[in-house]
């Protein structure tokens, strides 16, 4: 007999790289429930404003929930303070999001890549319930066991209790990041079932938004 839950996992992948002057972040596009394929063409990527891209995986109806929350917060701050959130002020606006909802929380996994005031790649990584972190790269989702490993041996990110503090950044040229996130995603849709069928890869610098697909096992 099987009980009632408010929560389904959906699986999925998402990896977020930050370099000197960009951001990668990248998804892959299946949506599944247990051993069931719901869509293969199901975007994980949102764009919250020019310089700030959340990517989530987790339950599809929460991400949805928490895309439109972030969306109508980050609207009364554009007409209170006539610009756009910068990606560290949406980085602390997501970790309270989360935070407030920690008693029946958003069943999602969230990494949100952009830009600093600087101009510099910043990724911040979290759990479900808003505590976060400012790295230089991160993965979220079903797929995360087997990227992070991988991601930890190529680019070995400083220790955060290191004095004085190490730039989170990574040293990869952006060339090499996208070819490295497209390695990872190849090797994790070999083990995981719910990763699978297209990789998409959104790059943000500053000649704005740059994004492509890559076709993942479909089986």
């Amino acid at each position: 007999m099987s009980r009632f839950s408010p929560y389904d996992n959906n699986g999925g992948s998402c990896v977020a790289i930050a370099g000197a002057d960009y951001c990668v972040i990248a998804s892959d596009t299946r949506m599944s429930t247990g051993y069931n394929i719901l869509t293969r063409d199901h975007s994980k990527i949102y764009k919250l404003a020019d310089k700030c891209i959340l990517a989530s995986s987790g339950f599809q109806a929460d991400m949805k929930a928490l895309q439109k929350l972030l969306a109508a917060r980050h609207l009364i701050y554009q007409h209170q303070h006539n610009k756009q959130m910068s990606c560290p002020a949406m980085g602390q606006l997501l970790s309270n999001t989360l935070y407030y909802k920690r008693f029946f929380p958003y069943y999602t996994f969230n990494v949100l890549g952009g830009l600093d005031n600087e101009g510099k790649g910043c990724v911040y990584t979290y759990d479900a319930v808003g505590s976060y972190e400012r790295v230089g790269y991160s993965a979220q989702g079903s797929g995360s066991v087997l990227i992070m490993p991988f991601l930890d041996n190529q680019l070995k990110s400083p220790s955060p209790l290191l004095l004085p503090a190490q730039d989170a950044v990574t040293p990869l040229s952006q060339s090499e990041a996208i070819d490295l996130v497209k390695t990872c995603f190849a090797s994790a849709t070999e083990r995981d079932i719910h990763t699978g069928d297209n990789l998409e890869i959104v790059v943000l610098n500053a000649g704005g938004v740059h994004r492509e697909f890559m076709p993942l096992r479909r089986d």
